[in-house]
């Protein structure tokens, strides 16, 4: 692959890699161990009555999809990172699995991909 396109590829990566990290920013915070993010649960603040009890419901709920959104972000985030350290190894867009170039297509498409068309299937 030539040395200006994987430029643009790596460009495409970093940019993507930031916007990730800040949305996760936004609702879960960076876990012990590295690239391991945990969405924030909302802090209960003591109430009672049945209307405390149906907003620590709703609390509970977004919680629950902030972690679902929180998990897709950070495996996205973690192929683009695979994606970025095989750019420096010099191995990028090589399919993992058959380790044949990966369609500069699908690369166009999807930059962290790891394995090519027939591979994916």
């Amino acid at each position: 692959m030539k040395e200006k396109l994987i430029k643009k590829f790596k460009e495409s990566l970093e940019k993507e890699k930031k916007e990730i990290e800040n949305q996760l920013k936004k609702f879960a915070k960076e876990g012990k161990i590295p690239q391991d993010w945990e969405a924030k649960f909302p802090h209960y603040d003591g109430e009672s009555g049945s209307g405390a009890l149906e907003r620590a419901a709703d609390e509970v709920e977004e919680y629950e999809t902030l972690r679902s959104i929180e998990q897709s972000l950070e495996l996205k985030l973690r192929d683009i990172n695979l994606a970025l350290e095989k750019i420096k190894k010099g191995n990028y867009g090589i399919c993992e699995k058959c380790g044949k170039e990966i369609e500069i297509e699908r690369l166009k498409a999807i930059p962290e991909a790891r394995f090519c068309k027939n591979c994916k299937k």
